[in-house]
């Protein structure tokens, strides 16, 4: 009877297999930034709720945990990590006690990649912890981007996706292809098992807060005579004391989800969704058709795909609902695979390059020339190119980098709005100073992370309130005084503190003084700068 209620209850609050991105507004505090989607009409006919008398769930419990009807009961039965209970745990143990709606927004986000995840964690012989690791990264948005630059559902960072193997280029980024990011974070979970000999809280801990410094803390406490567990561990960042207690807060929450009155939405212990591999470049919009589905609703389970289509170089395969993937295949088999892409064919104008043509039809360099059997980059006046082109308006595509951009840019904010174009040497840092702005809000504006390189020719859209507007313009329209001065380094400082002083740009000083920014600068050394003395900040 309980379990009756239970789905009738998750009838009303979950309507299956969704890849929502609804704004958590009660999210806990240092989960990942995530981006605000709305929740999606199309999904709800992927109902993943079905009544389950009490009496069938007497009988389940003596199945094994593969044959379970709920694939929570199937993680619950194997999960081996102890939680001890400390006040660590209780702080967030408390925290989603308090915010029940939370774990069922994280449910629904998860629901139709649950199953996939779960065999791979069984496959691997690994803790099924780990498959709430993605919600206390991301809740599980496959669009989450957060401001160190971590993005997917496993948080990844670039340097950490590319060492262990995840392509990231114009195309795609791997961090964001659920199974593909899966397939990367198991495997480096079980490098992390092995060099920490089977302490998953050291593990985890490691996972977040980076390898060499867990091993760097357990040294030095290993050196001061105090413990090497994780709890002894308190010189670790304050992040990661909090990250481990979070998952361990959760697995208990649901290992004794009925001593704490916890309800976890049902969702199936079955696939419902499949990979199908289509063998070559497929337009997003095309393959949406054939599939019988919207096309925001593909580029939510594809979420790594960041343009119109898929990559030239692929990957090629595309995550569907079970259902839909028969209808994909039936579609594939009954159409020319030369009409999975819309051509155009454009003659080659006088001072037209390979990157200004690429720009014209939103597609890459290397995609013209592989179209076209060019091994240059040199092309003739004349000549004629075949080039793939989005069958759809680019604003179709609602879910691709162009227009995810756009969609931040497009948000009002208080204040005046500004577009700044960037030229070289341009960062946000000097940025956020000119225009009276936060380095974060210039980077949220834009739906970018902090420390994102710009690119001359970019085009940033900026929300100055009234105060930072005229100063602004005040500033601007006065005469400036401006004087050459020779400036002594002094222990501690650093380009930018100078350059804030002086209230230059960082790039200026590079260029007055043939330096990079990514030296040192050395006590003693002189600087020449050009500054408008009634600007200094001294």
């Amino acid at each position: 009877m309980k379990r009756a209620i239970l789905a009738a209850s998750i009838v009303l609050g979950l309507s299956g297999c969704q890849l929502t991105g609804t704004s958590d507004r009660d999210v806990e505090p240092e989960v990942a930034s995530k981006a605000e989607y709305p929740l999606q009409e199309g999904l709800q006919r992927y109902a993943l709720v079905h009544p389950v008398q009490a009496d069938v769930v007497r009988q389940e419990k003596e199945l094994p945990p593969q044959l379970q009807a709920d694939i929570w009961d199937r993680v619950r039965m194997q999960m081996v990590i102890e939680v001890p209970d400390n006040s660590a745990v209780q702080s967030h143990r408390d925290w989603y006690l308090r915010h029940p709606g939370y774990i069922d927004r994280v449910a629904q986000r998860a629901a139709p990649f649950l199953h996939l995840i779960v065999e791979e964690i069984e496959k691997r012989d690994l803790p099924l912890e780990l498959v709430l690791v993605p919600v206390v990264e991301s809740a599980y948005d496959t669009f989450a981007y957060s401001h160190g630059r971590a993005s997917g559902i496993w948080q990844f960072i670039p340097s950490t996706a590319r060492h262990y193997g995840l392509d990231i280029n114009w195309w795609y980024d791997g961090r964001r292809d659920v199974m593909a990011a899966t397939t990367t974070a198991l495997d480096y979970f079980d490098r992390l098992g092995q060099t920490f000999n089977g302490d998953w809280l050291l593990a985890l801990a490691a996972y977040n807060g980076g390898q060499g410094r867990v091993l760097g803390a357990m040294r030095r406490n290993e050196q001061a005579g105090k413990g090497t567990d994780f709890w002894s561990l308190d010189n670790l960042p304050r992040e990661t004391r909090n990250y481990v207690p979070k998952i361990l807060a959760l697995a208990e929450l649901l290992k004794e989800s009925e001593t704490w009155a916890v309800t976890w939405p049902y969702i199936p212990n079955q696939p419902v969704t499949e990979i199908v591999d289509v063998g070559q470049q497929i337009d997003l919009a095309l393959a949406a058709e054939m599939a019988g589905m919207s096309l925001e609703e593909l580029h939510r389970y594809n979420s790594g795909y960041n343009r119109w289509a898929t990559a030239p170089d692929g990957p090629h395969t595309l995550l569907l609902p079970s259902e839909r993937a028969r209808d994909f295949r039936t579609a594939m088999a009954n159409s020319d695979p030369k009409d999975w892409l819309a051509w155009e064919r454009h003659q080659v104008r006088s001072g037209e390059s390979l990157i200004t043509i690429a720009r014209r039809y939103n597609t890459t360099p290397t995609a013209i020339q592989q179209f076209n059997n060019i091994t240059g980059t040199m092309i003739r006046r004349g000549d004629y190119l075949l080039i793939p082109v989005a069958s759809q308006d680019l604003e179709r595509y609602t879910l691709s980098a162009e227009q995810r951009l756009a969609s931040a840019q497009g948000r009002s904010s208080q204040g005046t709005r500004v577009e700044h174009r960037v030229t070289r040497g341009d960062t946000l840092w000097d940025l956020s100073r000119k225009y009276g702005v936060t380095v974060a809000n210039l980077a949220r504006w834009n739906n970018m992370a902090p420390g994102d390189m710009l690119r001359p020719g970019q085009t940033l859209v900026i929300w100055q309130n009234q105060q930072a507007a005229t100063a602004s313009t005040t500033a601007s329209a006065s005469t400036p005084v401006l004087r050459t001065i020779q400036y002594q380094v002094r222990s501690g400082d650093s380009l930018a503190r100078i350059a804030s002083r002086f209230r230059v740009s960082i790039a200026d000083i590079e260029k007055w003084n043939s330096i990079s920014r990514d030296r040192f600068l050395q006590p003693g050394q002189r600087l020449t700068l050009h500054v408008d003395v009634t600007r200094v900040n001294i």
